[in-house]
């Protein structure tokens, strides 16, 4: 499915914080009380958790790309499967850059009101990412 077809809030997140950087664009789509509920322990709720969380890979991962490869709303609740490429060049969970590149899927719920998330549970393979980077052993 051609990610042009989405307008979605997470579309725009990917594309326009993730992809391009735009970090301004998260406090236009997500809630003052946003609440996050993802395995990256720490980032805090809120639209600065988003924005930690983006910079971190971003940083990791400076020719980040990420595509929304499929989403269904449904009412106010959204489902998204999305994937992400990068090459790892700066420091990722702890780790040293590698300068290997990574391929990862992840996915996304939330729910919405008046076009803006207000509560997300997102999951992410990091332990595909940490394969790949040859910092965890393949099984």
């Amino acid at each position: 499915m051609s990610s042009t077809q989405f307008h979605s809030p997470i579309y725009q997140i990917f594309d326009e914080a993730f992809n391009q950087g735009n970090l301004d664009v998260v406090d236009k789509l997500l809630t003052p009380d946003h609440s996050a509920h993802n395995d990256f322990g720490g980032v805090p709720n809120g639209p600065q958790g988003l924005k930690c969380l983006i910079a971190m890979f971003r940083n990791a991962f400076p020719d980040l790309h990420c595509i929304l490869e499929d989403e269904i709303r449904q009412g106010d609740k959204l489902a998204a499967h999305w994937t992400m490429s990068g090459t790892h060049k700066g420091s990722f969970l702890g780790n040293p850059p590698t300068g290997r590149p990574v391929d990862a899927q992840g996915i996304i719920f939330a729910r919405t009101e008046n076009g803006r998330i207000v509560e997300d549970w997102t999951l992410v393979d990091k332990m595909g990412i940490l394969q790949q980077l040859g910092l965890v052993p393949q099984s």
